[in-house]
């Protein structure tokens, strides 16, 4: 088995339109999520979200690729170039031939799907443009990025709802060490924060109206983000002999499935998983110093979580650091695990724990340090990135200093 390490990463989110300025926002626990700004926000119930700011697709896209890139590919496309020109790689010859990319999305374009909708039938339109089938396909971002970097290698997309990012992340990590391929491009993106798309989470009934406020005993519900994050996974002594900067190391995987609820979780399931993790990684459960939580605000998720922690860890569950960045840059669904991501890398490389923000009051059902509101200077070796999506559908990261 290879070693696999990050040597690249790149996002968009409402924290920031690069790595550094989400970092920095996390650091300061700074909140992305604010009123909706779309077409017919006023008819929605909910009209919060982590909504992507001072995007404009005009100045960094031409017109034949604007009619072929939804927004998430857009944005895909955006933080795969910071995180391939970070990493300092260029794709030819046979490097070019066993390199992949596998991405994670839950909606695909749903903002064309909403767009074509009301044109064929609140327009009365009988036809749409012929790309439309192209632009909303979930696989869209990952052909445009293959198309874009020469990518010739494995190539495909991952859609489990929240799961997502981390199940796509998850199956690079296991093409690059077990030698398929040496270098993957991997992550996640969403852009569902449309009419159509905040319309659908509405009758949920699971979203909050005012903010997110993971672990807190008043929190009330979910709130939706957009955005990407995309990382270079690459064979260590690749990334070595070529002289690349290592973020970090990515040492295990593990998946589960809740086989109980579409949308209940199961402490049971996030258990297996966490526990799996890692078992694939080698690693004691003492060694893990922080944890990004999948977090997402609601009264069931949050302690089911919890429990699961308390379940895998023990005693040492007490000493653990928990947090859920989702209280920031709001919940990018299927991209989510990948903007997550940075905060686990920026635990291990800067000694930087993002906080929980709007955090108010205990539960006593979340009863760990989910490290309320500030961020927290700390050295962690190991962490591990949570991933627990409707469907009952798990997957955890274990990633490991360099």
């Amino acid at each position: 088995m290879r070693r696999v390490v990050i040597t690249g990463a790149g996002t968009i989110n409402a924290l920031g339109h690069s790595v550094p300025e989400t970092l920095e926002a996390m650091r300061q626990g700074r909140c992305g999520i604010g009123p909706l700004e779309f077409r017919d926000v006023d008819r929605l119930a909910i009209q919060i979200g982590g909504q992507v700011r001072g995007f404009e697709a005009e100045g960094r896209f031409n017109r034949q690729q604007m009619s072929l890139y939804d927004r998430f590919t857009q944005f895909t496309l955006t933080a795969a170039r910071e995180a391939i020109a970070q990493a300092g790689i260029e794709f030819s010859g046979e490097l070019s031939a066993r390199s992949g990319v596998v991405l994670g999305t839950a909606g695909g374009g749903v903002s064309t799907w909403d767009d074509n909708y009301r044109s064929v039938y609140e327009d009365g339109k009988n036809r749409v443009h012929p790309f439309v089938v192209p632009k909303l396909m979930n696989n869209a971002a990952a052909s445009h990025v293959s198309m874009e970097y020469n990518l010739k290698g494995p190539g495909f997309t991952v859609s489990t709802a929240c799961a997502s990012s981390n199940h796509a992340m998850g199956q690079a990590f296991h093409m690059v060490r077990g030698g398929l391929a040496p270098v993957m491009i991997t992550g996640g993106s969403e852009s569902m924060l449309c009419f159509g798309g905040v319309k659908a989470w509405e009758g949920l009934r699971v979203m909050s109206r005012d903010a997110c406020r993971p672990f807190s005993a008043n929190r009330n519900g979910m709130v939706q983000g957009e955005g990407a994050g995309v990382f270079v996974f690459e064979e260590y002594e690749h990334a070595r002999a070529r002289g690349a900067e290592i973020l970090c190391e990515v040492i295990g995987f593990a998946m589960s499935s809740d086989a109980a609820d579409i949308v209940m979780p199961s402490k049971q399931g996030a258990a297996r998983a966490m526990s799996g993790a890692l078992a694939d990684a080698r690693v004691d459960a003492a060694e893990v110093g922080y944890i990004n939580a999948h977090g997402t605000g609601t009264a069931a998720n949050d302690k089911t979580e919890c429990a699961a922690v308390a379940d895998v860890f023990g005693p040492h569950a007490d000493s653990l650091m928990i947090s859920s960045t989702k209280s920031m840059h709001g919940h990018l669904i299927g991209g989510t695990g990948a903007v997550e991501l940075l905060a686990c890398i920026m635990a291990l490389r800067d000694g930087v724990i993002a906080p929980t923000i709007g955090f108010d009051e205990p539960d006593p059902e979340c009863a760990l340090d989910v490290v309320p509101n500030e961020a927290r200077d700390a050295q962690v070796d190991v962490v591990l990135s949570n991933a627990f999506a409707f469907g009952g559908l798990n997957a955890v990261l274990a990633l490991r200093k360099v």
